[in-house]
């Protein structure tokens, strides 16, 4: 949807390269930069990680998310221009993304808790393949997995880790998840699910001890886990900007076409 608010105060955060870096001083001489905390906007100088901790550093303030690609991987991001930023944000566009939270119990019974915007994954940790378990709300789906891993993605991630595992693209405003084996070895052929984003997503270690799984929501880890549940958390709701035109919907309709 179309973002009409003024945005005058605007907070950057910067990548340390340097590029991103002489971005941030221009951009701060010709328009300031406020505290997060009193800004009406936050604009990300960088690449796609940058963008995904400035996401999850701002997660629960409902401050809404401008990226100027100032990076690498700039599949989040908008071009980069010091021209009229401020005319730029009140005509952005605004998408609503709402991240996976991910409740690991390790081997020894403790309980962490991470949230992903992009994915949850889990990994074999030893030379090993994983044996998995899989359930979905609350009914086996697959009795045994074995593979490197698996994945649940959301929309706004379907085309980071999850393309490259041969997963499928989501489109931005689909009410789906995608569930992505890493290199499968039984069942071989098995390419993963479509779930809708309601789906509560429990993933069981078997044989833990001989088989060690690692799971990671975004950047955190945790190791040595017995069990993984996955949902998407509904009570938060980021929300990301970009120009007309440049929206995540438009780029994730050319990336199903290659472009």
């Amino acid at each position: 949807m179309s973002s009409s608010k003024r945005y005058d105060k605007i907070s950057f955060v910067a990548s340390a390269s340097a590029e991103a870096q002489a971005a941030l001083e221009q951009l701060t001489t010709l328009y300031g930069n406020h505290a997060a905390a009193n800004a009406d906007v936050v604009v990300a100088l960088g690449g796609d990680g940058l963008m995904l901790q400035t996401l999850h550093a701002n997660m629960r303030t409902g401050k809404p998310i401008y990226g100027m690609h100032r990076g690498t991987v700039g599949f989040l991001m908008n071009e980069y221009s010091t021209h009229d930023l401020r005319t730029r944000l009140a005509a952005a566009r605004e998408s609503l993304i709402n991240p996976l939270l991910m409740r690991a119990t390790d081997i020894n019974g403790t309980v962490h808790l991470h949230h992903a915007i992009n994915e949850v994954a889990l990994f074999r940790q030893t030379y090993q393949v994983a044996k998995l378990r899989i359930l979905i709300d609350e009914h086996e789906r697959m009795a045994e997995l074995m593979a490197d891993g698996i994945l649940v993605a959301t929309p706004a991630g379907s085309t980071a880790y999850n393309l490259s595992a041969q997963g499928p693209i989501l489109p931005i405003n689909a009410a789906l998840l995608a569930l992505t084996p890493i290199s499968a070895f039984r069942p071989r052929r098995w390419r993963g699910a479509l779930l809708p984003n309601s789906a509560f997503v429990v993933i069981e270690v078997l044989e833990e001890e001989k088989r060690p799984v690692a799971a990671v929501a975004d950047h955190d880890e945790v190791r040595d886990v017995r069990r993984v549940e996955v949902l998407s958390d509904k009570t938060i709701a980021m929300r990301m900007l970009f120009d007309p035109g440049h929206s995540l919907e438009e780029r994730i309709l050319r990336e199903q076409f290659g472009h």
